[in-house]
């Protein structure tokens, strides 16, 4: 293998194109451990194949549940969710993420709370290993109470064993308290932030 020294590499006069590599090429190798590759302000990076190994918002999941959840009044209702929209990792299953990548996650959820008439405060969480880590509430008033109530934060994971789940609280119902079921209703979801 021989060595080329130089410090700069340009088209003949006349030409605009550059090329590094051609038929023989399998791989380019561009620098050693700890170097840096510069790119100037103003130059633009334009990608035509498939770039692998950059910063991306994955693992990322949204899964939902088309049926509806009875559920107890004043008590804390882990939401059941068995349908995957996506689920880049594979680390969303028995109701839970627990993502194989450490960092920080944006995590969302919805619930549709139906209750019967009685004044009821209505309530989503998100846990992360079994406690509650955010919470979103609204006492209702009216004489039938329905609501959508969606909820969202932020989450530092170790990528190993923690992991964050979707909980529900109908407080002081009576009757057929449910969450109710769908794709827009009843839905779970987030991805790592790029750091």
């Amino acid at each position: 293998m021989s060595k080329l020294e130089t410090n700069t590499i340009d088209t003949v006069s006349g030409t605009s194109t550059l090329q590094v590599g051609s038929t023989n090429t399998s791989t380019i190798t561009l620098g050693v451990s700890g170097d840096t590759i510069n790119v100037p302000s103003g130059v633009t990076i334009a990608n035509s194949g498939t770039a692998t190994g950059f910063a991306a918002n994955t693992p990322a999941f949204h899964v939902y549940e088309s049926s509806s959840q009875t559920v107890s009044a004043n008590t804390y209702t882990k939401v059941t969710l068995n349908e995957e929209l996506y689920d880049t990792n594979n680390n969303f299953a028995s109701d839970r993420f627990t993502p194989t990548t450490a960092g920080k996650y944006f995590i969302y959820g919805n619930i549709h709370l139906d209750g019967a008439s009685y004044p009821t405060h209505l309530e989503t969480a998100i846990y992360k290993n079994g406690s509650i880590i955010a919470r979103n509430f609204t006492a209702q008033s009216s004489a039938t109470v329905y609501g959508n109530k969606i909820i969202s934060t932020t989450v530092d994971m170790n990528g190993s064993s923690d992991y964050v789940e979707l909980y529900g609280k109908l407080n002081y119902a009576a009757g057929n308290n449910y969450f109710v079921g769908g794709q827009k209703d009843k839905f779970f979801g987030g991805y790592k932030i790029i750091t």
